[in-house]
This record gives structure tokens, sequence and C-alpha cells, in this order.
């Protein structure tokens, strides 16, 4: 399977599995609004019910109140007085309920207004006509009953209760079509949920496990590449192991057949600066001996023979070509040197060990300490991580930072080198920044590589140092980067492992 299906594979899955996820999201959210939806309907079911069931109460105290007044008058049993009582008192408290459960209803707000003032001013004539008929007066009380309009205020009442159960009856007609239409929505809703939620966990389950299976597939392919490629890298690594060790073996016997050759350049050297003498002193003497001959005055004059002036130019000339001569042989030399301690270094054994590199730093900068006040810079070291590392290894490339850092500050301005180190992911980032005369960007890759030199050439060196550090790095298991601009100063990071073994010594020299 190539690279682009899988990536497409993979966008078609999380695609799916996305528009899947919204769905039931959807649904969820669908069913929770249904069923709240429900809920509400049924409780406006309920609360019909229950406005219904206050107007029947609220009818029937009221017709209990009549009948109970009714009988006291024509029998005058005082066990009528105390169930009138009993009836009158809860009618008003009920009206007042039933106007608390209507309150929102334009079309019963009116109704209930109506008929509350209406049954307090029967139930206050009832009370009225028992009070007669109380002090010897029933008669009088039962004449006032047969002549006034009692019986057209009730049936107003009733009529106020029967419309007020007309409107309950039409509301409740409708809101339990409205909770039954609910219910069978949300009932819908979740049966298509959980269908959804089958048909996906079905769709879900065949990805997972055509997905497994090409990672299944792909893991058989991978460990038969990583043996072939295991088994290429053995031999890879072992060539490169080879021809490392015979690079460094050309290098020093290149090195040091150099300088025999080189040695012989130098006594030869010296033999010709010793000629040189000889030959001008002669050139001088034949010069002399000439000029007495042809002016016999001067034959008494005594002293060292002067050169004329063109001869005089040849010999400065002579003694200019024999000093490039030596400071070539010179630089040669350093080198030659040079070359020889890479190679040495090269084939040297680290040693991990635990380091404290806040005291290895502070040694290195005690060294330099008098180059610094010289320089008027100021050398500040921030606190530095501890790790397991080749001591000397660290000595040199810590050395070399520090000291490159004083050589190449701006003239005029007072040095400022600060030394920092934090830990991430295992492993230790050191960073040597300074404020110094900064290097071209163009240059942050040419100041590594051996014998190269960036930017103005006005310090002793060798190109050697940076080429150094970053080997020694490299063989540390860690990488090195600069930053810069001209002008602005230079940081240079060295990222090494925590904790570095002779397995990644051996590693990083293959």
């Amino acid at each position: 399977m190539t690279p682009d299906s899988t990536r497409r594979r993979a966008f078609i899955q999380i695609t799916l599995l996305s528009i899947s996820f919204a769905v039931l999201v959807l649904i969820s959210l669908a069913s929770v609004f249904l069923m709240q939806k429900a809920r509400e309907d049924s409780a406006w079911v309920s609360h019909t019910l229950e406005v219904e069931n206050q107007i029947s109460l609220a009818q029937l105290q009221m017709r209990r109140a009549e009948s109970l007044e009714r009988g006291f008058l024509l029998t005058g049993q005082p066990e009528f007085i105390e169930d009138f009582q009993s009836s009158a008192a809860e009618v008003s408290p009920m009206l007042r309920r039933l106007q608390e459960l209507v309150a929102d209803n334009p079309v019963q707000r009116p109704l209930i207004d109506k008929a509350i003032p209406l049954a307090e001013t029967r139930l206050a004539k009832f009370k009225e006509l028992i009070a007669l008929a109380q002090v010897d007066r029933a008669e009088e009380a039962r004449q006032v009953v047969r002549n006034e309009s009692g019986r057209e205020a009730m049936n107003q009442f009733a009529s106020y209760m029967t419309a007020m159960r007309a409107e309950e009856n039409r509301l409740f007609v409708m809101r339990t079509a409205a909770a039954d239409r609910s219910q069978s929505l949300a009932s819908i809703v979740t049966t298509t949920g959980s269908g959804l939620v089958l048909v996906l966990a079905a769709f879900s389950i065949f990805l997972v496990r055509r997905s497994a299976r090409a990672r299944d597939d792909a893991e058989s392919l991978l460990r038969e590449n990583n043996l072939n490629l295991e088994s290429t890298v053995s031999e890879r690594t072992a060539d490169l192991r080879e021809a490392n060790e015979e690079i460094q073996r050309f290098a020093y016997i290149v090195s040091h057949d150099l300088r025999s050759p080189l040695v012989n350049i130098m006594g030869f050297t010296s033999e010709l600066e010793e000629l040189r003498g000889d030959i001008f002193r002669r050139i001088a003497t034949l010069s002399r001996e000439v000029a007495e001959k042809q002016m016999p005055e001067n034959a008494d004059s005594d002293g060292e023979p002067e050169l004329e002036a063109a001869d005089q130019q040849l010999s400065e000339d002579f003694t200019e070509a024999l000093g490039f001569i030596k400071s070539s042989i010179g630089k040669m030399d350093r080198l030659i040197s040079a070359i020889l301690n890479l190679t040495r270094e090269g084939r040297r054994q680290f040693q991990p060990v635990p380091i404290d590199t806040r005291e290895l730093i502070e040694n290195i900068v005690s060294t330099v300490a008098h180059q610094a006040a010289e320089a008027n810079a100021e050398i500040r070291i921030e606190p530095l991580p501890e790790i397991v590392s080749d001591r000397l290894a660290l000595e040199q490339i810590f050395s070399n930072l520090v000291d490159n850092a004083l050589k190449y500050l701006k003239d005029g301005v007072p040095g400022d080198i600060r030394i920092r180190g934090r830990q991430k992911l295992g492993f230790a980032i050191f960073e040597i920044a300074d404020n110094g005369r900064g290097i071209d960007p163009k240059d942050h890759q040419r100041i590594f590589d051996l014998f190269r030199r960036a930017g103005t050439q006005d310090k002793p060196g060798q190109g050697i140092g940076l080429a150094h550090v970053r080997a020694l790095v490299r063989r540390l298991g860690g990488t090195m980067s600069v930053s810069s601009a001209l002008g602005e100063g230079s940081t240079f990071t060295i990222t090494l492992p925590m904790k570095w073994t002779t397995a990644t010594n051996r590693e990083s020299r293959s």
C-alpha cells in the first residue's frame, strides 16, 4: 500500500468517524430536546387535570355549603352549622388556589375573577340567614330564601365553573395531543439513534479490524525491512568504521611523513641564511676591491665593506624571501601538529563520568580570568545541569568556545559572556552567548569546516578549533549550532545527552 493511499484511507476513516460522531451528537441533542418537550407537555396535561379537579372541588364545596344552609333553616339542627362552617371555610382558599393556577390563561382569568366575589357574596348571605335562624327568626330567614334570587347567583357561579371546565377540557385535548406527539417523536428519534449507533458501531468495528489488518501487514513488512536494514546497517557500519580508521591512519602517516621534508626545508633555510651573509659579504668585498683599483686614494680605508644600492636591495629581497619561507614553514608545522592532535583525539576512547558542569566551567573561566580582565569582559555562569559524559572532551569543547568568545569581542565595548543551560527530554542544552563582533549568516557553516575561517583575520588561529569542537560534540552523541549576525554577538548552542554511554561512543564513531 502506497503512502498516498494510506493517507487517503486514513482521511476517509477520520471523516466518516467525524460525521458519525456529529450525527450521534445531533441525535442525542434531539432526543434530549424531545424528551424535555414531552415532559413539559405532560406537565401541562397534569396542570390541566389539577385545574379541573380544583374547579370541581370548589363547585362541590359551594353546593355543599348551600345545602347545609338550607338544611339548618328547615330543621334547625345545630350539626348543620358545624358542617356549613367547614365547607364555607374551604371555598375561598380553593378559589384563590384556582386563581393562581389559571393566572397565565387570559380566557380563565376573567371567569375566576367574577366567580370569587360572587361566591364570597353568597357565603356571606348564607351566614346571615343562619344567624337569623339562630335567634328564633327561622321563618323570616326561610321567607328571605323564598323571596331572594339566590338560585340565579348559584346558577351564575355554576356557569362560570362550567365555562372554566370547558376551557380546561379544550386545553386538555390539545395538550394531550402535544404530549403524545412529543413522546412519539422522542421514541422515533431514540429508536433511530439506537439503530444508527448499532450501524456506526458495526462500521467502526469494520474500520478498526481493517486498520488492524493493515497495521499487522505494515508491521510484518517493517520487521522484514528492519531485518534487511539491520544487516545493511551492520555492513555499512563496519565499512564506515574501517574507512574511518583508515582515514585516521592515513592522516597520521601523511602528517608524519610531511614533517620529515619540512624539517629538511627548515634546515636548508637556516643554511641559506648563513650562506646569504657570506655571499653578500663577498659581493661587498669584491665591489670594494674593484673600487680601490679604480680609485687608489681609497686604498687605505678600513672597516666592513658596504654593498652598493642594487646589491643592498637584492640583500633585503633575499632576507624578505627567507622570512616568507620561514613563516610558511611555521604555519605548515602548526597545521601538521594540529592534524596529528586531531588524529590522536579521534583514536582516544571516551570515558563517561558524572560531571558537575558548573564546576568544570568555573575552572575553565578561572584559567582565562587574566585574559578576560585585559579584554574588560565579564563571564557570567548561570545554573547548569549535571550530566554523565567525557570530562576531557567537555573541557576542550567549552575551553574553545570561551576562548573564541574572548578573542572576538568588539573593540571598545565591555565584553558580556553568558553561559547557561537547561534540561529537555533527556538532553542537556548549553548556550554560550557573547556580545562580540558576530558572524555573517552566510559563514555560519563555513566556521565549522577544517582550516576555514570567517570574517577579518586579525586574530591568531588555524581554523581548527570549531571543527574540533563539533567533532567532539558529535562523538558525544550531540549537536551544535550557532545563531549570530554581524555586530550583534553570537550564541553557540550545544545539545548533549544527559547520560552518555560507551554504546553511544561506538555509534558516533561508526
